[in-house]
């Protein structure tokens, strides 16, 4: 099993940044992607970004440019640092990680609220 607990969501007025945290933890064998997903009220989930254990990364047409993710294999932590934040970003971000063993198994935080208002 993996455990995965997520920090840094908050309050921020618009144009503001945050960094989100993520730290696996447990039996943490070969974890190949991590990333963060975003749910809104009313709105369909989206994957925000994620990055390989290579470090190649992905992002949203609506972050890219604005967001920045990276990984800690040594603290098996991923990060998201983000910028410019708009009132639309708004939204419990959840953390995954897909663990190979036989098949691909993917492993969730508890999620961490964002809200950004002025």
């Amino acid at each position: 099993q993996v455990q995965l607990v997520e920090s840094g969501g908050g309050l921020v007025q618009p144009g503001g940044s945050l960094r989100l945290s993520c730290a696996a933890s447990g039996t943490i064998f070969s974890i190949n992607t991590m990333g963060w997903y975003r749910q809104a009220p009313g709105k369909q989930r989206e994957l925000v970004a994620r990055i390989t254990s290579g470090g190649s990364t992905n992002y949203a047409d609506s972050v890219k440019g604005r967001f920045t993710i990276s990984r800690d294999n040594v603290k098996n932590t991923v990060y998201l640092q983000m910028n410019s934040l708009k009132p639309e970003d708004t939204a419990a971000y959840v953390c995954y990680a897909d663990q190979q063993r036989g098949g691909v198994y993917r492993y969730w935080g508890q999620g961490t609220q964002v809200t950004v208002s002025s």
